[in-house]
């Protein structure tokens, strides 16, 4: 009988590689083992998973906030192109 795999194959391209070979290794070890070394490798694969989700919602406010930035760039430098025009405006008159 094959050990069957703990992790979902979908997600293996997020979860480390040493992080897979250990699960693995967990999964072919001989003999009874202990239920506290499964409820910690699930811990483990939780906490890994929170901090990719984590990591992932961090780099979109950031690219978010880089946007914002230069939306606000811009349009402080219109802001101030057309401050300029209507200053020169009234200096004419």
């Amino acid at each position: 009988m094959q050990p069957v795999s703990r992790l979902p194959e979908t997600e293996d391209d997020e979860l480390p590689r040493e992080f897979l070979e250990l699960g693995r290794q967990i999964a072919t070890l001989a003999g009874p083992r202990p239920p506290e070394l499964d409820i910690a490798y699930q811990r483990v694969l939780e906490s890994v998973r929170r901090r990719r989700r984590i990591l992932s919602l961090v780099q979109e406010a950031l690219s978010q906030l880089r946007l914002d930035i230069k939306y606000l760039m811009f349009d402080l430098e219109v802001t101030r192109k057309e401050r300029d025009e209507l200053k020169q405006q009234l200096e004419e008159r």
